[in-house]
């Protein structure tokens, strides 16, 4: 099996695996050769792989993942840090990843209040004036 991880800037792994572990919304799940075709979109979580008995790791942000016929893997994500160390990713970078999340869900949330404040401004200036019946 082939897998290749990137990202928007470059391509982080792109290598021969012999097996892979991911997690995406349902769990953790494992991808052997002759695995049947499937789109999924993964968690914030680390990626493991084998190749010729020694384990691999890539923390990654999210993504979508595929596997095709080929036995070709793919993962993209906005994010990924590979390493050997396995608690070290765990502990440093998915934390700063689920830290990153949230802050841009605030953001999110803080810029749809905003949108939603501008709206409601717009339409009280649309509302008909009692002495004149047009629109002011």
């Amino acid at each position: 099996m082939r897998l290749k991880i990137v990202t928007p800037l470059l391509v982080v792994v792109d290598e021969d695996i012999d097996s892979l572990r991911a997690e995406d919304t349902s769990g953790s799940f494992g991808v052997l050769p002759g695995h049947a075709p499937f789109l999924t979109a993964l968690a914030i979580s680390i990626v493991s792989w084998r190749k010729a008995g020694a384990e691999r790791f890539c923390a990654v942000r999210g993504g979508a993942m595929t596997v095709t016929g080929s036995g070709a893997i793919a993962i993209a994500t906005r994010e990924a840090v590979t390493g050997d160390d396995l608690a070290t990713l765990d502990a440093e970078v998915l934390a700063r990843f689920r830290a990153d999340a949230d802050e841009e869900r605030t953001e999110h949330v803080e810029s749809i209040r905003l949108q939603l404040n501008a709206l409601r401004h717009m339409i009280s200036r649309l509302q008909p004036r009692a002495d004149m019946g047009e629109f002011r």
